[in-house]
């Protein structure tokens, strides 16, 4: 034991320092009893999805993550296996009246046509020039394709790149007056947060070219290049004077959808998910396919119902129909996500 000497100068030092440090023990002392006889209600968590509403989807997606998260569960699923494919347009952004790669089509088209002037007479061609997007429409797969393959092809696949990265930093949707890049789905934005944030790996399982889509993906939903399956165009390794690069054809080498979804997932990814959501019958394969393996499963289709936020198509629409899905969607089980009755909100601005 230490032993200090009365009037010493060792005992007026700490005589000073106890004096000082009574105050704070008194403090402490009070707020502790304080704190007894007031007991703080718990903080309650926060809302993983504040932009949907309190309605039949939102609680089976969050019952869902928290079966297959529960450590010694039933339904537990191991993090190496937490895969769920998102198709794109009309998932995750805006599809209509026209799908936002077809706008950059055209916009190449129209920029192209002095070197073109054949495409005065041919369609789809003709019928862009011309404005009559009905008759572009009737070509149908096959003129897309070739849109597609006449502006897309015959560069670098980083030259293409910085042109899609371009066009999107100055294009407007016509309704909206927004980037492309801002009509995303603000309740589909964090679902993705929320699924990752519960040790989910998230990919991109779309119709869209991949080599329009890779550019922008991380940076609007958060989902790296690496993550994006999609369609493609045939390519070529070259040497120029600059180095080696990679050379876009005139060839679509493989459709990623309908019944090629399912084959791109197991091509570029590898495993099946265990959730899939998309929003058209371009997506059905991709869902049943999830649907049919072993274990937890979660397939969910947004359907377009919101005409004043949005867009209200289905059955008959030309652009992203939903019905035979729609009705296995039904028949199955698989949750169906109405725009106007289950979202607060369509997107971040609004």
């Amino acid at each position: 034991m230490l032993q200090i000497q009365p009037g010493s100068r060792t005992s007026r030092q700490l005589h000073l320092r106890i004096s000082f440090l009574i105050p704070f023990v008194l403090l402490l002392a009070s707020s502790g009893c304080h704190d007894q006889n007031h007991v703080q209600p718990p903080r309650q968590a926060q809302d993983p999805l504040p932009s949907w509403n309190d309605t039949a989807p939102k609680k089976n997606i969050i019952a869902f993550v928290e079966r297959v998260t529960k450590e010694g569960g039933p339904d537990f699923v191991a993090v190496a296996d937490r895969i769920a494919t998102f198709d794109n347009d009309g998932t995750l952004w805006l599809e209509y009246p026209m799908y936002t790669q077809i706008d950059f089509a055209i916009d190449r088209v129209r920029q192209m046509a002095p070197q073109h002037p054949e495409w005065k007479k041919t369609q789809p061609f003709r019928g862009i020039l011309d404005g009559d997007m009905k008759a572009v429409m009737a070509t149908g797969g096959k003129g897309f394709d070739q849109i597609l393959t006449a502006t897309g092809a015959g560069m670098t696949s980083a030259d293409f790149e910085k042109m899609v990265t371009d066009w999107l930093a100055q294009a407007r949707d016509k309704r909206f007056n927004h980037p492309y890049t801002e009509l995303t789905y603000q309740p589909m934005i964090e679902l993705l947060a929320y699924l990752r944030a519960n040790g989910v790996k998230t990919f991109i399982v779309s119709g869209g070219e991949i080599g329009f889509m890779r550019p922008w993906t991380e940076k609007a939903y958060g989902i790296p290049p690496g993550q994006v399956v999609g369609s493609t165009m045939k390519t070529q390794f070259a040497t120029k004077n600059d180095g080696p690069v990679i050379l876009r054809l005139p060839q679509v080498s493989f459709i990623d959808d309908g019944p090629g979804k399912p084959v791109g997932i197991d091509t570029f990814i590898g495993k099946r998910p265990i959730a899939a959501f998309g929003n058209s019958d371009g997506d059905q394969q991709m869902l049943e396919w999830t649907a049919a393996g072993s274990g937890p499963r979660f397939m969910l289709l947004v359907h377009h119902t919101d005409a004043q936020r949005e867009y209200a198509y289905d059955r008959n629409s030309s652009v992203g129909r939903l019905d035979k899905a729609l009705d296995e969607a039904n028949a199955k089980g698989w949750t169906v996500v109405s725009m106007k009755d289950d979202w607060k909100k369509i997107f971040a601005f609004q």
